[in-house]
């Protein structure tokens, strides 16, 4: 494996972390933040209803579809990033073996 793919895979994994990291932080924050203030939360409505209780019926649940969804669409990114670094490092091995001969 060539540095430049070593990076490429660095950065990769490190974006999967970092994205991880984020979107666990925020199921989190939903998960066990957001319930510890219901009563402060009370008055705030959000469609018709408040909050913690639009929470607690589906609101979560759609954050955590949210959450999924952008997963899926950054690491399809990120998986077309890493896949183009390894088109370009194969097209310069190629290359250099056809200058060699």
């Amino acid at each position: 494996m060539t540095e430049a793919m070593a990076r490429a895979h660095r950065r990769y994994w490190r974006f999967n972390l970092a994205l991880i990291a984020v979107l666990m932080t925020i199921g989190f924050i939903v998960s066990f933040i957001a319930p510890l203030f219901a009563r402060t939360l009370a008055d705030v409505r959000f469609a018709g209803f408040s909050l913690p209780f639009y929470l607690g019926a589906q609101g979560a649940i759609l954050i955590y579809v949210l959450l999924v969804a952008i997963y899926i669409v950054l690491m399809q990114r990120a998986d077309r990033v890493l896949q183009a670094a390894l088109e370009a490092d194969a097209a310069i091995r190629e290359a250099s073996k056809a200058q060699q001969r």
